[in-house]
């Protein structure tokens, strides 16, 4: 039985013998095929998804109402809630400078106080994509500069809701995206909101 100062996840690498590559485009996500020399000596398959990782920004103003938009996502066929959220654009950005970006271009707001919640791995069997996760305070307008909202981002919507509404949401299942859902409970777990 481990013991509780053991309870962490560390790095670990299982020697790659073969990489070959099913999808590559222009967009910031690949797939691709390794074959992986397990530790009792046998090899497996494994397919991987290449991500950049994202942050991720649960904007609370002074009235303890948080900013949502509702955004169409087509791998899952539905209009989600969701909140400011973004994919780091380089391995050498700072997930703190991508939230403070997407907060400025999908909403037009920006923070003097940042929280940073957790950073998770929403789907490590298949991508080593991870979530940074913020809680923004101390909000005010922005300009969105030239950034310009296309596809699914044209057509969300925004609107502050009360946190305890947003809180409800998601303790009883009417919310169901995953950056959401840890955001709001993090920051109540840790009385923050």
């Amino acid at each position: 039985m481990a013991a509780s100062e053991d309870l962490a996840d560390t790095p670990q690498e299982w020697p790659v013998t073969e990489t070959r590559y099913l999808h590559r485009d222009a967009w910031v996500v690949a797939l691709r095929e390794d074959r992986v020399a397990t530790p009792d000596g046998a090899t497996a398959r494994r397919v991987v998804m290449e991500h950049p990782g994202a942050a991720v920004v649960l904007a609370v103003d002074d009235d303890e109402r948080a900013l949502v938009l509702w955004q169409y996502r087509h791998a899952a066929g539905r209009r989600f809630v969701e909140i400011p959220a973004g994919l780091l654009d380089g391995h050498d950005e700072e997930p703190v400078e991508v939230a403070r970006r997407e907060l400025r271009e999908e909403a037009q707001l920006q923070a003097t106080s940042w929280t940073h919640l957790a950073s998770s791995y929403p789907s490590p069997g298949i991508s080593a994509e991870v979530h940074h996760l913020f809680l923004a305070r101390g909000l005010s307008h922005a300009d969105r500069g030239d950034f310009e909202l296309h596809h699914e981002e044209a057509d969300m919507t925004t609107a502050w809701v009360p946190f305890a509404d947003l809180y409800d949401a998601v303790l009883d299942g009417r919310v169901s995206d995953g950056p959401v859902i840890q955001c709001v409970l993090l920051a109540r777990a840790r009385g923050l909101v």
